[in-house]
């Protein structure tokens, strides 16, 4: 693929949002040097900053730029402050929703792998674990976040499940499109011994199942799910499941990688596609320098295989994997010699631009990387 201009909002938001975008996009500064790219970047407000500055938690302003962006680059979300008051009438995540509801973004992907050097990471034995590699299909849009709710007269509350044909259809195409580029087998993961949606998404998967016969399809209940993906985890290739089931087992397998700071995702509909990491905001992290930027750097590589550039994705992940071989991690995955958040960055973001007379070799010296670059 020749050179490409790319617009990209990047909405950094709230605690260590900032500082992992900044990362992020020395990430993609450096790809440019090295393949001849254009990226620009339109900064935002959304979160706890947007409602302390406009009163709304995804001012219009954002939301427009998003609507004219080639991508969204997302940080984190969130403060105490909002999450310690349950009656706040405005909350940082109601503009996460509007946003994906807006955008159209109906699919979040987020892959799963376990990387051998960081194995004893995990909680769990890494006989189990290694050589897990999945990825995991969460409709976005739809189902119980956002049906009907409410209180009634009586002190009862309701929140309605709801899904149509084609809020399953589009997002199950996805799942097995990716399948096929992978290891073939994708697994549903729903209720339909219960709830009548999941009998309904059972049967478009089971029809589109047919159009795929180079997929194996199995169907496992959320509950037997989640058990399977702590003991064997490796079973899985492609998982499909709905929103509020996504949300829970997508979140259950992050433990996997060992840290939060590693996983990635993507949301995308059929215009703008947003990328952000999967940890949240993080707030008594924020400033300290601390932070692992490594999950919103994949999140980068996930944006450039969106924009068709998988040789330049592929340099990314090679450069991530280059920082967890020479430990260059931060605290909570090298507790004995952590680097900073802005150290591993830089590392990385040098790695990719492989070139000593980048601007960035004389940034790896002066953040102290110069004996392993």
């Amino acid at each position: 693929m020749g050179i490409l201009s790319k617009k990209i909002t990047v909405l950094a938001g709230d605690g260590i949002g900032p500082e992992v975008c900044r990362e992020a996009i020395k990430v993609l500064d450096a790809v440019a040097e090295r393949f001849g790219h254009e990226f620009d970047y339109d900064y935002q407000l959304m979160g706890a900053c947007a409602i302390d500055a406009t009163g709304s938690p995804l001012p219009d302003a954002t939301l427009q730029a998003c609507f004219q962006a080639d991508a969204v680059l997302l940080g984190a979300i969130g403060d105490p402050k909002y999450d310690n008051d349950p009656a706040a009438p405005v909350r940082p995540e109601q503009g996460l929703l509007r946003l994906r509801k807006s955008l159209g973004l109906f699919a979040n992907i987020r892959p799963v792998t376990a990387y051998d050097v960081l194995l004893p990471h995990s909680p769990l034995r890494p006989e189990r674990i290694q050589g897990t590699d999945m990825l995991i299909f969460r409709e976005l849009t739809g189902g119980i976040y956002f049906g009907a709710k409410g209180r009634t007269a009586d002190g009862s509350a309701y929140d309605h499940c709801t899904y149509s044909r084609e809020e399953i259809e589009r997002i199950a195409r996805l799942a097995f499109q990716a399948a096929e580029t992978r290891r073939r087998r994708l697994t549903l993961v729903d209720k339909a011994n219960v709830l009548e949606t999941s009998r309904l998404w059972r049967e478009v998967v089971q029809q589109l199942a047919s159009e795929h016969p180079g997929v194996q399809v199995d169907y496992l209940f959320v509950d037997n799910a989640a058990m399977q993906v702590i003991l064997n985890p490796k079973q899985f290739d492609v998982i499909l499941t709905e929103n509020m089931f996504g949300d829970i087992i997508s979140d259950e397998a992050s433990v996997i990688a060992g840290s939060l700071g590693l996983l990635p995702s993507a949301s995308v509909g059929n215009t703008v596609a947003l990328f952000e990491p999967i940890h949240g905001s993080y707030p008594q992290a924020a400033g300290r320098g601390i932070a692992n930027p490594i999950a919103t750097i994949l999140s980068v590589a996930l944006m450039l295989e969106h924009f068709g550039l998988l040789q330049e994705a592929d340099t990314v992940k090679a450069a991530v994997q280059k920082a967890l071989d020479h430990n260059v991690l931060t605290p909570e995955l090298n507790p004995e010699a952590p680097y900073t958040t802005e150290q591993v960055g830089s590392y990385i973001a040098f790695q990719v631009a492989e070139r000593l007379e980048s601007p960035l070799y004389r940034e790896n010296i002066e953040v102290g990387l110069s004996t392993i670059i």
